[in-house]
């Protein structure tokens, strides 16, 4: 046994061979004669193809799949080149005697082509001085040639001579010589020969195979070949314009002259020829659409084109193979032809040419490239495909218009998706269908795609995949020509509700989100953004007291260090992870968490997560049972300590008495700043604040407009709403007293940072203006002017008409107070005014006493608390009092 797994070792050793003073021919002889150890000295194993004659000495994957093309291979065991038996003797202990060409065309078995060398005198060369390489055609080689031809060899010595000498070089070259892509000066009229070294051993002089090499002889070498090889003069171009098999392709080809003055250069190309049957196979509308588009058609024909030289003898397995468009095809073999990616197609192989090999196909390959986004879905994608056609998703995806497919696999279609009802499945499938064209190399993190259905669809950029949503892609993306596909794992949901919404809605997580609202952290669940939580369900709180709730609450800092240890930025979901693989993620708090994906399941700080992806419109939400605690950090108080250890059970916390937990920076909230300028006397001061968050709803794109207020007696409270898709704003108020009878309230909005500025003729009203904004701030300016009174003959106040100045937004209330300075309220805290009446009626008492003590008269109290916000009310349409 040990014997057995040493040879074994040796064995695996040969077939990963890096790079050696040795040829891959030379190479696959070694591997050969290893695996015939045990049948004596000097055999050698090959693999004879069932139902055939073609022997080779087989590469390490066709030795151990047992076959050769597809084909069941039969082992054999000969004595290798330059070996032979004697009798009553094991394996192959003798060398081949030595003898000049000649004399060894009869060792290696060539016997026609040595009756053909005396029959053409050419005996005489290849028996006497110099030093030759020749390529001996077989015995069944011969037999396989064109009868005509044969009869025209036999009956011409002249033309014989010709075809042998053809087959010779004029120096001596072994396997190790004989290079990939080198062409020889044979000894008939230096006419080229044309060799190909390929690394699984195979190596061919204008695609014949060599099928026993290196047969030295006193005056040069025997290499034995499996068929008659003939002299080459023309180009690939030459025969596609000569040969009338290929006159359509001829035709199409000239419509991209730069391709076929491409095939006519020198080089080293394979070519698979469409012939005149193959096109006529081919819709005429898809023959159209390439002869039409100069890019699609240059993609069409260098999709049939390799930058190598395939001949059908090299390939043994399918392989694949990169064409000059730029995607793959794979060539294999069935032990008889070639098929091209699983079809047999080639009607004729090996067409040797001065710049490479053509086979003759019977199909047109189409690439992608020429390809309609509907013509992209393949077999693995077929239930997706045939269902978007019958629920008419397919015809409005139009040739002009570009789309993209987000193809679940067949596998995704089970029968609880097949059984749901047809309107909600085709509005699933909607989502499956992008707007635009977008490639693999298109997509990036964070990324919005817009669906047929028009639902937004993020995209998550992992390390070694791309998901959308809940969904990960597989690999297979195409590209065609209006349009690409991609291959997703799953059907794809869109989420409706906020990582706070689903969390309430869901009632397992009561006591996490009681935690999230007392530590201040309740809007990181609300607020736009992309977090992965491990949320704890209410299981992971079970046994608290109250007192316990009440020292884990006791302590802000302390709870939201605890907290945040549970969020993350970025969307992290399941199929997203590398498997098996730990995932670092760095938490809100600072310390990293441990994410192990193993057998579609995670483990988060070892800790099982029994229910994943729960998909938000802010982020996910990945569930766990137990609380979660960096391992790193320390506990600085016992009472804590006792308590957290009651609720973790999976790591051992550490104490580190007096330890204290570092304030953590509110970064990952997002912020509206508001600036309020009060002006009193000759100083302003600016005073900054943080109002509370805000949300877009409506976006407002027209020009203000312009309403009369009329007041009389006690002032109106009146309310302006306006909610604008911009940014947040920062607000700043001003209060002003000059001398002026009239009081004005402008309104400008302006670009970013937009300014407003607001100014009241007339009593001052008390507004409260709701801003309801989201984005980068801009800048709101509220001016409010306030001039003395002057009292009229009857000691009431003159109240003019409110003046419509055209667009310009402006309100005008004219009255006659005494010049006094007011200093208006703090607008940086406003909430609501029923919120606080206590607030209303202090403000009122306040500045009614401020404007008694001005000497004026009034008939109507300005009542504003420090906490409001200004309301004002626009009434339409509605003529002044008097």
């Amino acid at each position: 046994m040990q014997l057995l797994c040493a040879a074994t070792l040796i064995l695996l050793a040969l077939c990963y061979l890096g790079q050696v003073d040795a040829s891959a021919y030379d190479k696959i002889l070694s591997h050969s004669r290893i695996r015939a150890k045990k049948q004596g000295p000097n055999m050698c194993a090959l693999q004879e193809v069932m139902g055939t004659k073609k022997k080779y000495f087989s590469t390490c994957r066709n030795w151990y799949m047992g076959s050769i093309c597809g084909k069941k291979a039969m082992v054999l065991y000969e004595c290798c080149p330059g070996y032979m038996p004697l009798d009553g003797m094991r394996g192959c202990p003798a060398a081949a005697p030595i003898d000049t060409v000649y004399g060894t065309l009869g060792v290696v078995k060539a016997d026609v082509t040595k009756k053909y060398s005396d029959q053409c005198k050419l005996r005489e060369e290849i028996q006497g001085a110099g030093s030759y390489t020749m390529f001996a055609p077989s015995d069944d080689a011969w037999e396989l040639l064109d009868a005509t031809r044969k009869r025209e060899l036999q009956n011409n010595a002249q033309t014989l001579y010709a075809a042998l000498t053809y087959h010779m070089v004029n120096r001596r070259l072994l396997t190790k010589d004989l290079k990939n892509d080198m062409t020889l000066e044979s000894m008939h009229n230096k006419q080229g020969l044309y060799i190909n070294h390929y690394s699984n051993g195979i190596v061919t002089v204008n695609c014949a195979r060599i099928i026993h090499g290196n047969q030295v002889a006193t005056n040069g070498v025997v290499h034995v070949i499996d068929r008659v090889i003939a002299p080459v003069k023309n180009t690939i171009k030459d025969v596609i314009e000569t040969n009338e098999e290929l006159d359509s392709l001829s035709t199409v080809a000239r419509e991209e002259a730069s391709f076929l003055d491409k095939l006519g250069e020198p080089g080293h190309y394979t070519f698979f020829a469409p012939t005149n049957k193959a096109f006529e196979k081919l819709n005429n509308q898809v023959l159209e659409r390439v002869l039409k588009d100069k890019t699609v058609l240059q993609a069409f024909l260098k999709y049939h084109l390799l930058s190598s030289v395939q001949c059908s003898e090299a390939i043994l397995a399918g392989t694949r193979f990169e064409t000059l468009e730029g995607s793959f095809v794979e060539i294999g073999c069935d032990g008889d032809s070639l098929t091209v990616n699983g079809i047999k197609m080639v009607l004729k192989k090996d067409i040797v040419t001065s710049n490479g090999v053509i086979h003759l196909i019977d199909q047109v390959l189409l690439p992608d490239a020429a390809k309609q986004v509907m013509e992209l879905v393949g077999e693995s994608q077929s239930t997706f495909g045939d269902m978007v056609s019958e629920m008419g998703l397919a015809a409005a995806m139009g040739s002009e218009t570009q789309y993209t497919l987000l193809a679940p696999l067949n596998n995704v279609f089970t029968d609880t998706v097949m059984r749901m009802d047809q309107r909600l499945l085709k509005f699933i499938l909607e989502n499956h269908i992008l707007k635009l064209k977008v490639t693999l190399s298109d997509l990036y993190n964070g990324q919005l795609l817009e669906t047929l259905g028009g639902k937004m669809l993020r995209v998550f950029v992992y390390r070694t995949t791309v998901c959308i949503e809940n969904a990960c892609m597989v690999r297979g993306s195409k590209e065609g020509s209006n349009g690409a596909l991609h291959l997703m794992r799953s059907l794809i949901s869109v989420p409706k509700s906020s990582m706070y919404e689903l969390m309430e809605t869901d009632g397992r997580f009561r006591v996490f989100l009681t935690l999230m609202e007392t530590a201040g952290l309740t809007e990181l669940l609300r607020q736009e953004g992309a977090y992965t939580v491990f949320a704890p369900t209410d299981d992971a709180f079970g046994g608290l007291t109250k007192e316990d709730m009440a020292l884990l609450t006791s302590d802000i800092n302390t709870l939201r260090t605890i907290l945040l240890y549970h969020f993350t930025n970025g969307i992290f979901i399941n199929g997203g992870l590398e498997n098996s693989v730990t995932n670092i993620l760095t938490t809100l708090q600072g310390n990293n968490l441990q994410l192990l994906s193993v057998n579609n399941s995670i483990h988060v700080n070892s800790v099982d997560v029994p229910d994943i992806d729960l998909m938000a419109s802010n982020g996910v939400i990945h569930v766990i049972k137990t609380l979660l605690y960096p391992g790193d950090l320390p506990v600085g108080r016992q009472d804590l300590l006792f308590l957290l250890q009651k609720l973790i059970k999976h790591i051992q916390m550490k104490f580190v008495s007096g330890y204290t937990y570092k304030e953590i920076p509110f970064s990952f909230i997002k912020k509206i700043f508001t600036t309020h300028i009060v002006e009193s006397g000759p100083e302003i001061k600016v005073i900054e604040t943080e109002p509370t968050f805000t949300k877009v709803t409506k976006i407002i794109e027209t020009q203000p407009t312009v309403t009369k207020v009329v007041v009389h007696g006690e002032p109106q409270i009146t309310e302006l709403t306006k909610v604008i898709e911009t940014e947040p704003t920062f607000t700043k108020m001003t209060h002003v007293i000059g001398e002026s009878s009239v009081m004005r309230m402008t309104k400008k909005i302006e670009s970013s940072p937009t300014v407003k500025e607001v100014i009241i003729e007339g009593e001052p009203t008390i507004t409260k203006v709701k801003r309801i904004i989201e984005g980068d701030p801009t800048i709101t300016k509220v001016r409010r002017i306030i001039e003395a009174p002057t009292s009229s003959s009857d000691g009431d106040l003159d109240i003019s008409k409110r003046i419509r100045d055209g667009e310009a937004g402006f309100t005008t209330i004219v009255i006659k107070p005494e010049p006094r300075i007011i200093e208006g309220p703090d607008f940086s805290k406003i909430t609501s005014l029923k919120d606080n009446p206590e607030l209303i009626d202090a403000e009122s008492e306040r500045i009614t006493k401020l404007i008694k003590q001005g000497g004026a008269k009034r008939r109507s109290a300005v009542r504003r608390s420090p906490g409001m916000k200004r309301r004002v009310r626009l009434v339409r349409h509605h003529k002044p009092s008097q």
